[in-house]
């Protein structure tokens, strides 16, 4: 899937939604218009998903998957990755993002994005 694929009135309808973020201490509700606008992103297949984060394409080289978990009814996506653009530590490169199916289309569109310490918990 290709975003420059998608109707007018579908990128306006992406363009009127926001998402969360803490990201290096900023944090707030972010407009995906400024988003598309700014970093211009794609979409990535994630295990099958069509995804819209907000990041720039230089990110995907750099991004490794780490989890991600699907809800019952199949919309909204929580994902856990790891993306070393600016980091190579694992303290300082995993994220997490909640993504919802976008209305009426086969793709999900971030929602929230999130700094996360990337841990692994025991499994006894």
């Amino acid at each position: 899937m290709k975003f420059k694929d998608l109707s007018t009135e579908t990128i306006e309808k992406i363009r009127s939604y926001r998402w969360d973020r803490i990201i290096e201490k900023h944090e707030g509700p972010e407009p995906w218009d400024s988003t598309l606008k700014y970093n211009r992103p794609e979409f990535m297949d994630i295990n099958g998903y069509h995804v819209l984060l907000p990041l720039s394409p230089k990110h995907y080289p750099n991004i490794t998957i780490l989890r991600v978990l699907s809800c019952d009814d199949g919309n909204v996506l929580t994902i856990f990755l790891k993306d070393t653009t600016y980091y190579d530590s694992w303290l300082d490169s995993g994220f997490v993002t909640v993504c919802e199916k976008f209305p009426g289309e086969d793709f999900y569109l971030s929602v929230l994005y999130h700094e996360w310490f990337i841990i692994e918990n025991p499994k006894d």
